[in-house]
């Protein structure tokens, strides 16, 4: 298979290995606190990362300053996803939660025009609007469905963009699975202090199985993630990370019986048609 193919078949198995993990986070019902969830899945996700990490050699000490201070931010960005993601998953259907997060391409886009000052023409300018359009018919405010972990939602957007944006910021030289550990890395010692502030509950076999469950495909996410960045045109690639939309349909269906309201599927349609039209643009003005 050529690179690309190859890189498109890793993109959609990350998308399917994370959004799998969500749903058997999903499925614990609240039953634990979310420090202690994130805390018992973290601990394999980054023993493995970590292990992976000293077999390629990552753990270098040659890292600059700034690119420490990168780092630094975008791991604790990390963990304001992981807390108002998760938080707005459990009481939310999965489907909605991942069609808000399919924004992400328009923000990263409009993130990097406003702070970095990279040019933006009118054309994703205006599909950028029109995606926002879309993701307040997913949120609907003022409606009853909206609530406290829609704006969750919102906020986990603005983290992972956050996050995205300072990943684009650092150097070439950084490698990316000492990112990727210190995201984790930061993640679970951030549940282990938070979950000392509140009692844990007991973890059943059922609840046991689906934290362990989550933690094998939450690895499965992060290993392919790594190797998609390794070979294959990213302009070609990017697009299928919309699959994790169309697994999250398919789970909230088949695993927890939602199926999200028709101005929910069309403002997701609108957001991924218009992620698609900006990457799209973006290839071709790096190809001209």
């Amino acid at each position: 298979m050529s690179p690309n193919v190859t890189g498109a078949l890793l993109m959609m198995a990350s998308m399917a290995c994370f959004t799998v993990n969500d749903a058997f986070i999903k499925a614990t019902d609240g039953a634990l606190p979310l420090s202690q969830v994130l805390f018992l899945r973290g601990i394999p996700a980054t023993i493995f990362i970590a292990a992976l990490a000293i077999r390629r050699g990552a753990l270098r000490a040659d890292v600059t300053q700034s690119d420490w201070g990168l780092i630094g931010l975008r791991s604790m960005a990390e963990v304001g996803a992981a807390y108002f993601f998760l938080s707005a998953l459990l009481n939310m259907p999965l489907a909605n939660v991942t069609a808000i997060l399919q924004v992400l391409p328009l923000t990263v886009t409009l993130g990097a025009a406003l702070f970095f000052k990279e040019a933006i023409g009118w054309r994703r300018m205006l599909a950028i609007l029109i995606g926002f359009a879309g993701m307040l018919l997913i949120v609907r405010p003022g409606s009853e469905g909206f609530t406290v972990y829609s704006v969750y939602a919102l906020a986990a957007v603005g983290c992972v963009t956050t996050r995205d944006l300072s990943t684009r910021r650092m150097s070439k030289a950084v490698p990316s699975l000492l990112v990727t550990l210190s995201a984790s890395l930061t993640v679970l010692v951030a549940a282990a202090v938070a979950s000392a502030f509140v009692p844990w509950a007991m973890v059943t076999p059922r609840l046991g199985g689906l934290i362990l469950a989550s933690s094998v495909f939450i690895v499965g996410g992060y290993y392919f993630s790594v190797q998609v960045m390794r070979g294959g045109d990213v302009a070609f690639i990017a697009p299928f990370r919309y699959t994790g939309l169309v697994w999250a349909l398919a789970l909230g269906w088949f695993v927890f019986g939602d199926w999200p309201a028709s101005m929910t599927l069309v403002g997701a349609g609108i957001i991924v048609a218009m992620g698609l039209f900006t990457l799209y643009r973006e290839r071709r003005l790096l190809r001209s």
